[in-house]
């Protein structure tokens, strides 16, 4: 028999989930998405679609900051820019294993280069995406990573 578990309300819709061994419920600090970009505008714009669809969202533009809440909180998932003043994401990921070794990393830039895109996959990214890819891609992504899969 298979249960129907509500999710968080979203747009004025309410979602349901059945089988809880297919998908993980965003509805507690486990299932919390931590995103991490210097840039302002695509912080707001990944919250929002973070958000509509039913993630708890914890934005960082600062790379010491997000590793400081890593370090306490072990959030199950971090979305990470590669290109950032402070640090670049692939120093965010190496500093992230050691910090929360349970978080899984997926990257997110807007540079397709082939060279860090093989380095972040070997330094264990759950995946590796393009800011211009469609948003479906990226929750489709995200539900896969919080999964384990």
């Amino acid at each position: 028999m298979k249960k129907a578990f509500p999710r968080r309300e979203a747009a004025g819709r309410r979602h349901e989930v059945i089988g809880l061994d297919l998908f993980v419920l965003p509805n507690n600090q486990a299932s919390v998405v931590c995103l991490l970009d210097d840039d302002p505008s695509v912080l707001k714009a990944a919250c929002r679609l973070l958000d509509s669809a039913g993630w708890k969202v914890e934005p960082f533009n600062d790379p010491i900051a997000f590793l400081e809440y890593a370090t306490i909180r072990h959030p199950r998932l971090a979305v990470i820019d590669i290109v950032m003043p402070v640090m670049n994401g692939l120093e965010v990921q190496t500093r992230l294993r050691s910090a929360s070794p349970s978080t899984r990393v997926i990257i997110l830039t807007s540079r397709d280069d082939p060279s860090v895109r093989s380095r972040a996959m070997k330094s264990g990214a759950a995946a590796f995406f393009l800011k211009s890819a469609g948003n479906e891609e990226l929750l489709a992504g995200i539900a896969s990573a919080m999964n384990g899969s």
